[in-house]
């Protein structure tokens, strides 16, 4: 199991007083290799390299970065190569785990260093000390063929043995599909796929766990599992648009379904026993306020009633 200390992917000087917390930032669905003659100036990559720009440029950087699937459109050794050669430049450590476009194969041989269990890319991470420690489980969702979710006996029983190891544990679990009906037809697994059925067995009545973190939908969405929260963080690839009309495949009836929304990331945050994410939009916008002079006695009666 890995650990990670708190401060370690944080800048010194940093202007926050308060101690931070544990922050975890989250890059999903990155479909590098969508345009395979592009190089480094296809359309994914790009957006891969700006929102992993805008992350490093925040004044507080979090411990942990977690690349939670479909890191390639194509599961292609050259795609993890130059997803490597740009992550080596990133002063934040980072874990990966697969997704349904990926090859759990082609990118353990890419990434050797990444944790397995029983075969599978998943893993126990562990962060902070003290009232402030907490465990991230990562977890293999992929089945080659597939573009739904999976989640076997093998791979349930490891994370049971994990939840029951760990029970006053903080925990958050990471995953690239998530185990909920989102009514986006095109994208939505049955509601009693075995797959989620064991999923929600082996999480159920696991009072420590505090969130489900997943990717794959390509847009925001949040939900609750077996009385969990879960969130998706929306994609650094295009968007998966909203329309929530039943969808006859035969009828070809001309309904968006990809659109060129801006790409994401999302920024976790565990601190005094509260867990929060943060998601943030990566684009080119107008600033309308920044804390100048004039902004001070605002800042100052906001602050004095916390003193109330």
């Amino acid at each position: 199991m890995h650990r990670y200390s708190p401060d370690s992917g944080r800048p010194q000087g940093s202007a926050h007083n308060a101690h931070p917390g544990v922050i975890i930032a989250q890059i999903t669905d990155t479909h590098v290799g969508f345009e395979p003659e592009a190089g480094e100036n296809e359309f994914n990559f790009v957006r891969f390299r700006n929102v992993l720009g805008h992350l490093l440029s925040q004044p507080v950087q979090p411990d942990l970065l977690i690349l939670s699937g479909d890191l390639t459109d194509n599961g292609s050794a050259e795609c993890y190569a130059r997803i490597r050669d740009l992550m080596n430049d990133c002063p934040i450590p980072y874990e990966i785990i697969p997704g349904n476009h990926d090859s759990r194969d082609v990118m353990l041989e890419v990434f050797p260093e990444c944790p397995t269990a029983d075969g599978f890319a998943q893993f126990a991470l562990e962060l902070g000390e003290g009232e402030e420690r907490l465990r991230l489980l990562c977890l293999d969702s992929f089945e080659p063929g597939r573009h739904g979710g999976a989640f076997c006996e093998v791979r349930a029983a490891w994370l049971t043995k994990e939840l029951e190891a760990h029970p006053d544990t903080p925990t958050v679990l990471f995953i690239h599909h998530p185990p909920v009906v989102s009514s986006i037809e095109w994208m939505d697994p049955k509601p009693h796929e075995p797959w989620m059925l064991r999923f929600r067995d082996a999480v159920r009545g696991h009072s420590q766990i505090l969130s489900i973190q997943a990717g794959h939908l390509h847009r925001p969405l949040h939900s609750v599992v077996e009385g969990i929260p879960i969130s998706v963080t929306p994609a650094v690839a295009p968007a998966v648009a909203l329309d929530l009309r039943p969808m006859d495949t035969d009828v070809a009836d001309h309904r968006p379904i990809v659109d060129a929304e801006p790409p994401f990331y999302s920024l976790h945050i565990w601190r005094n026993s509260t867990f929060v994410s943060h998601f943030q939009p990566v684009g080119q916008w107008q600033t309308l306020a920044r804390f100048e002079e004039h902004i001070k006695p605002m800042m100052k009666g906001l602050f004095a009633e916390r003193e109330e």
